[in-house]
């Protein structure tokens, strides 16, 4: 059982990882090998250098990795809610969590299976988003969106950050108080 499933492994899905990893929640993250960042070349993140996409992935995944997030390379096929418990399903295996954060950049298509609220896309080239409201909640009870799929910017420096805003609001929600995380020079 998983504190927090993140559906998605790009800058969105792997800050969220990273955030909820570091604060002691058991996460699994699902990475379907989709994300349009492998195919970007990067100048604009912020403290980083310029770098190729499929780098920038990696690092991302692995800092959440790091903290104990567990990565499954495999697409999230369905999802089914059995009271306030969400199993995940792949084609080997299938994942019970508390909480649900979609992170799956350009498609909304597993959200719309599952019966999330979907709207038309603002960014160029985005269709379709999930509807969220200002903590990035959806509709359904524990079931999150962050990053592209939620109707942020395409770019990957604003992913990352909403990724990392949506984990800290469910942190908050698991633990019953704001979580803050800062760290100081060793």
């Amino acid at each position: 059982m998983y504190d927090i499933a993140i559906i998605g492994a790009g800058p969105a899905g792997a800050s969220a990882a990273l955030f909820a990893a570091k604060a002691g929640k058991k996460v699994i993250m699902f990475d379907s090998g989709k994300s349009i960042t492998a195919k970007a070349w990067v100048e604009n993140h912020y403290g980083v250098n310029e770098v190729e996409g499929p780098q920038l992935l990696k690092t991302g995944q692995d800092q959440a990795a790091k903290f104990g997030a567990e990565i499954v390379t495999a697409e999230v096929e369905s999802i089914k809610q059995e009271a306030e418990l969400y199993t995940l399903n792949t084609d080997q295996n299938a994942y019970n969590a508390d909480h649900i954060i979609f992170a799956t950049g350009m498609s909304a298509k597993a959200a719309e299976q599952f019966g999330l609220t979907i709207n038309d896309g603002k960014e160029p080239r985005v269709a379709k988003v999930i509807k969220v409201d200002e903590r990035g909640h959806t509709g359904k009870p524990k079931v999150w969106a962050a990053g592209t799929v939620a109707g942020v910017s395409v770019h990957t420096i604003v992913t990352a950050g909403d990724g990392a805003r949506v984990a800290i609001n469910v942190i908050s929600e698991l633990n019953g108080e704001r979580y803050v995380d800062h760290d100081i020079l060793k």
